[in-house]
């Protein structure tokens, strides 16, 4: 077992060159810092502002990229599902499904994710108190399914803002041993008047290591060559060239707890 995990990669698959450089960059820094990785990449993205946001390049096409990956390069994939028809077809290309913030009540897909037998990483909806999570939890682990992360990404604060309390993480390790911090969605300006998205990708690092100082098991960073490039999230995700550093200085935090 690593020192904790590292959840990353790009916010949504792109294509199969940029998916590969990005999952060969985050697979090599995790193995320098001991750390388990699971490479990131939404093959649809179902909760866009506007209709004509990017939402994916193709199903099939997606998540054919995500298993050729997780299959040559050796590592473990996670993708979003957001109905419960999704579960059992993400399931066959991926090792974790991840439940979307906004959808971290919905019974029956947290139900059907649980019964595919994959890990299942569960984001902490912004509307939903550290304590409440534990009833999501519970919806996964009536399946018999015990490999179930849950993340804490930010509560809404405001139209306009997000807010991390770090003290949810301990609050949550009481019920789920493994607790991630999103460093990249606790970082989102939400609800512009544009449509889209804004964020401050330069506060990563401070999620990062205020996250593992909490007790936080893992990290989630979405990263990219070009971060103005990408096709989602563009304001709030990391340029991959920055990750090294900051893993460099979490991996310090998380040795000074040990």
């Amino acid at each position: 077992m690593g020192l904790f995990t590292l959840i990353a990669g790009p916010c949504a698959v792109e294509d199969m060159d940029i998916s590969v450089q990005i999952a060969k960059h985050c697979k090599q820094v995790a193995a320098e810092f001991n750390l388990d990785f699971i490479f990131k990449g939404s093959y649809k993205k179902a909760n866009r502002t506007r209709l004509d946001s990017f939402t994916s390049i193709g199903e099939d096409k997606a998540l054919g990229i995500l298993n050729s990956i997780r299959e040559s390069l050796q590592v473990k994939a996670i993708t979003d599902v957001h109905e419960t028809i999704d579960c059992e077809k993400a399931a066959k290309n991926v090792d974790y499904l991840q439940i979307p913030a906004f959808l971290c009540r919905q019974t029956e897909l947290l139900i059907a994710a649980g019964k595919t037998g994959k890990g299942v990483n569960i984001k902490k909806g912004q509307f939903a108190s550290p304590e409440a999570m534990e009833y999501a939890y519970k919806k996964v682990s009536s399946t018999g399914n015990t490999n179930i992360l849950l993340t804490e990404r930010g509560t809404t604060f405001g139209y306009n803002s997000l807010v991390v309390d770090m003290t949810g993480i301990p609050k949550m390790r009481k019920f789920c041993n493994h607790v991630i911090i999103d460093c990249t969605h606790s970082v989102q300006v939400p609800n512009q008047t544009s449509g889209i998205t804004g964020g401050d990708a330069d506060m990563i690092e401070t999620m990062a290591l205020s996250g593992i100082a909490a007790g936080a098991t893992g990290l989630f960073i979405e990263v990219h060559p070009e971060p103005g490039k990408s096709s989602s999230d563009a304001a709030s995700i990391l340029a991959m060239d920055k990750l090294h550093a900051i893993i460099k200085k979490a991996v310090s935090v998380k040795k000074a707890l040990l």
